[in-house]
């Protein structure tokens, strides 16, 4: 008796279904369609007796036609139902590889133009740099004149007040000669009339030197005033570059940080073409798979219906040595 509730009906419908897929009913596919139930010996025994009940229902040619006709029909709706599903993931595979390719080329030309506004901007604030080093040159040189000027006027105050200790000095003098001239007056007339002479002329070269001095001062601060004027412009005009600096590094750090974002972006869009990549190869591998199992199913369908036709042979052979009325084998003698 069959182990696990296995008996001769289940193994026939086993074999039939394996029949009607194309698959040959050996006693391994049978246990493997029972769920690996029943011990081989007892199926084999029931395939034996099935096998022997077949033959004689077989002996009409009109059961191998339909079956055919059957199998031929599955076998091409398999064949094109596997043409049609390659089809549709190949297309599809092409569709996403496109469309990822479109992408990646409009990333890098996105990114190719972020690197030339950056190298832009990068001589931009080179050149404000630039423009401000001169800047601070230039109001480095203004401020040495400016120091130079201050000590001119330092050394001119100097030089007035010892023309002004002179002139009290030569005043001292005058009225100390004056005095001198009052007690001989009447003795060197004449001298104090050469000095009173003398020191008029000196005082009237000094006066000429003092009104000398002031218009050199006059225009020293006036020079001053116009250097001071133009210091204030350049510090305007350098805190406007500097402003202009800063602005440029903002936008650069702008377009530096809008160029890090393409990249990333570029590196996901390269990943997930890598992640296509591997799975049209994975889906190819299954196709390939597909195949040999096609391959390996149409074997099958022409070794079944290869035996069919031996099968039809040997009814037909039967079928002639055979009585036509029990349909019979007779037995052989010993």
């Amino acid at each position: 008796m069959a182990r696990g509730g296995v008996n001769k009906a289940v193994v026939q419908k086993a074999r039939n279904d394996l029949l009607a897929r194309g698959i040959n009913p050996s006693i391994d596919a049978v246990r493997i369609e029972l769920g690996n139930t029943g011990s081989k010996s007892t199926i084999h025994r029931y395939l034996k007796e099935l096998e022997a009940e077949s033959k004689p229902t077989s002996q009409r040619d009109s059961l191998s036609e339909p079956l055919t006709t059957l199998m031929s029909q599955l076998l091409s709706q398999l064949k094109e139902e596997a043409h049609q599903s390659v089809a549709e993931v190949h297309e599809t595979l092409r569709r996403e590889r496109s469309a990822v390719q479109q992408q990646s080329a409009v990333l890098e030309s996105r990114m190719r133009d972020l690197e030339s506004q950056y190298s832009n901007l990068a001589q931009q604030l080179h050149t404000a740099q630039e423009l401000a080093l001169r800047e601070q040159q230039q109001r480095q040189v203004v401020e040495i004149d400016n120091a130079r000027i201050v000590q001119s006027l330092v050394d001119l105050e100097v030089r007035l007040k010892e023309r002004d200790e002179r002139i009290r000095s030569l005043e001292g003098l005058h009225q100390h000669a004056r005095e001198g001239m009052e007690h001989y007056r009447q003795a060197s007339k004449e001298q104090r009339e050469q000095d009173l002479r003398r020191h008029e002329a000196q005082t009237s070269q000094l006066q000429a030197e003092i009104r000398q001095l002031q218009q050199t001062l006059m225009v020293k601060q006036e020079e001053l005033t116009q250097l001071n004027r133009d210091n204030a412009r350049l510090v305007t005009e350098a805190r406007q570059h500097q402003k202009n600096q800063h602005t440029l590094e903002q936008i650069l750090s702008q377009r530096h940080q809008e160029f890090e974002s393409a990249r990333s972006a570029l590196a996901d869009m390269k990943h997930t073409n890598d992640k296509l990549e591997q799975q049209c190869q994975a889906l190819q591998g299954e196709v390939a798979r597909f195949d040999e199992a096609y391959a390996g199913q149409t074997q099958q369908v022409e070794n079944l219906q290869e035996r069919l036709v031996e099968v039809t042979d040997l009814l037909k052979l039967f079928t002639k040595i055979s009585p036509p009325e029990n349909g019979l084998a007779p037995e052989k003698s010993d």
